[in-house]
């Protein structure tokens, strides 16, 4: 029996965690289910509280609500994404391996029915957090949802936005967003598909199977090439994505 009393989250005692879940046991509404997200994960941070949770997540993730299981299984990967970090947990990898495999079976069948796009998005990137992907766990769907990454040119250091979606696939380093102007950019250049490979060809692979090959055409653009406005250095969109990241993947 977990004694909570001895956990914190981020805003203290995590004593509160058994009523909040029952709560949303019984009655779930997005607000609950945000309140949760924001003791257990706030701002990315996790806690020991955090990975106590896992069971629980794990029993709702098998439930018949599809709304209620992707609540539990995006939380668990954003949870699992930070297993990495000084927590003071110990080694939660080993400890909740069991829950782990079970949220990855789960998730891995709600990915083949996943109809909507942002879903997917999330789905995809609770899979590579409970796998351990460093970076993409965390950052993918930012900006595959967002449509946008910013990022440093390796050559200038000039922050750049490279935009991928409605408005086009393209880099620039003005605020296109609310520029009442026409900005300079830069077009993206997709990789093939057939020369990716690792992480890119494995996400691309994965979207073209399940049926979103607007998501796997986008993921083209995140592994293709981008050219910065200011100095015209061609770079990788996916390294200067994970320039600061602890570990490349």
């Amino acid at each position: 029996m977990t004694d909570w009393s001895r956990l914190h989250h981020a805003y203290g005692s995590a004593e509160d965690i058994p009523t909040l879940l029952d709560r949303i046991s019984s009655e779930p509404t997005n607000e609950l289910w945000s309140d949760l997200w924001s003791a257990l994960c706030h701002q990315g941070s996790v806690y020991p509280a955090s990975f106590e949770v896992l069971p629980w997540l794990a029993g709702m993730a098998g439930g018949d609500d599809r709304e209620q299981v992707v609540h539990a299984l995006t939380l668990a990967g954003a949870i699992m994404a930070g297993a990495e970090q000084s927590h003071g947990a110990g080694d939660v990898r080993t400890r909740h391996a069991a829950e782990v495999e079970t949220l990855l079976t789960v998730v891995n069948r709600h990915l083949r029915t996943a109809s909507d796009r942002t879903d997917y998005v999330y789905l995809l990137e609770t899979m590579l957090g409970l796998e351990g992907v460093v970076g993409w766990s965390e950052d993918l769907a930012w900006g595959l949802t967002n449509e946008e990454y910013e990022v440093v040119c390796p050559g200038c250091r000039t922050g750049l936005f490279v935009v991928l979606g409605e408005r086009g696939f393209f880099s620039t380093s003005e605020d296109y967003a609310l520029a009442d102007h026409d900005v300079e950019t830069r077009p993206l250049r997709p990789a093939d598909p057939a020369g990716l490979d690792g992480i890119g060809r494995r996400l691309h692979d994965l979207a073209r199977s399940d049926g979103h090959p607007e998501v796997a055409h986008t993921l083209t653009q995140v592994f293709g090439h981008a050219t910065c406005p200011d100095c015209e250095t061609d770079f990788p969109v996916a390294d200067r994505i994970s320039a600061g990241w602890p570990t490349a993947q």
